[in-house]
């Protein structure tokens, strides 16, 4: 895997959004990191624009992004928001200027697919929280973006859960080591049968997701089971299942222990309360990154 240039001070990211609309007015405290950590930001032209519930039209977006990929002034693109409207344009950008000069992408949620279409490029990414809101994370959160991006020293450790799986007895392993891919399970059930689907074989998947009924966890668990996304990894890592919903008659079980039924059948670990997703606490992930996860009492620690 490729990854991407190390910023300087005064080099400069550029915003746009691949997806919902937003205002200048709410990027400033994004703005204001980007000053205190010596960056510059340009504004895309979809940073305002407008049409319905989407920063323009996918032609609008498509070129906005385009720009910014060829453009060997910017280092670095952080999208502005998720929502949805990523996978709508992905087919429409050209990324061979973006393979012989490569730069951190930066989001998550509905950029899974920008995340997923670039790890089969070879190429890493970074699974972040977006400019929106990111005055409301953890210091944690936003410090991980910045560490990532100017190539500091960078791992995340997490308390066990109750719910975890972890290593069997006849696999007496206190570390496993593989790329880490993945993002938000909705996204990636989408993009099954796509060119953007991407091959987890051996590696370290991570998921999370926001707002969806159990039901629908569970069929896209397993219309993913089905399609061999679960079939041969090294782990499986589950960050924020956040806001779940039930209907009138309970589906019966939570969000984790439809996951946990879903890869019963497969012999490696999988974590849950892994601090990344829809949660105060979205600590970055380095997707395509060769990671270590190393077992320790009450620990997990992700080393990158």
């Amino acid at each position: 895997m490729i990854t991407p240039n190390t910023l300087q001070k005064g080099d400069t990211i550029a915003i746009v959004s691949t997806a919902r609309k937003l205002k200048k007015e709410e990027l400033q405290p994004a703005l204001k990191i980007l000053e205190s950590w010596g960056l510059k930001a340009v504004l895309g032209k979809t940073i305002g624009a407008e049409e319905n519930q989407f920063a323009g039209n996918e032609e609008l977006r498509a070129e906005d992004f385009q720009q910014m990929l060829d453009n060997p002034n910017i280092k670095a693109i952080w999208c502005a928001r998720g929502g949805y409207g990523t996978v709508k344009m992905i087919d429409m950008l050209d990324f061979s200027a973006f393979q012989k000069d490569s730069k951190w992408i930066i989001g998550y949620s509905d950029v899974t697919v920008l995340h997923s279409h670039i790890h089969n490029l070879g190429i890493e990414t970074l699974h972040a929280q977006m400019c929106l809101d990111i005055e409301n994370k953890t210091e944690e959160a936003r410090e991980s973006i910045r560490k990532v991006l100017f190539e500091q020293e960078y791992s995340i450790a997490f308390n066990v859960n109750t719910y975890n799986k972890t290593f069997q007895q006849k696999q007496q392993l206190s570390s496993i080591q593989g790329k880490i891919v993945g993002g938000n399970l909705s996204v990636l059930y989408s993009l099954c049968g796509s060119s953007s689907a991407i091959n987890t074989d051996g590696k370290i998947l991570f998921i999370e997701d926001l707002d969806e009924y159990l039901y629908h966890i569970d069929r896209m668990m397993m219309n993913l089971k089905r399609n061999g996304v679960f079939k041969n990894l090294k782990a499986l890592i589950v960050g924020g299942m956040t806001d779940m919903h039930d209907n009138t008659i309970p589906f019966g079980k939570t969000a984790e222990e439809i996951i946990l039924d879903a890869v019963k059948d497969y012999n490696y670990p999988v974590f849950f309360n892994f601090p990344a997703g829809h949660i105060k606490d979205n600590q970055a992930l380095i997707f395509g990154r060769e990671v270590k996860l190393i077992s320790e009492n009450d620990q997990v620690i992700l080393n990158f």
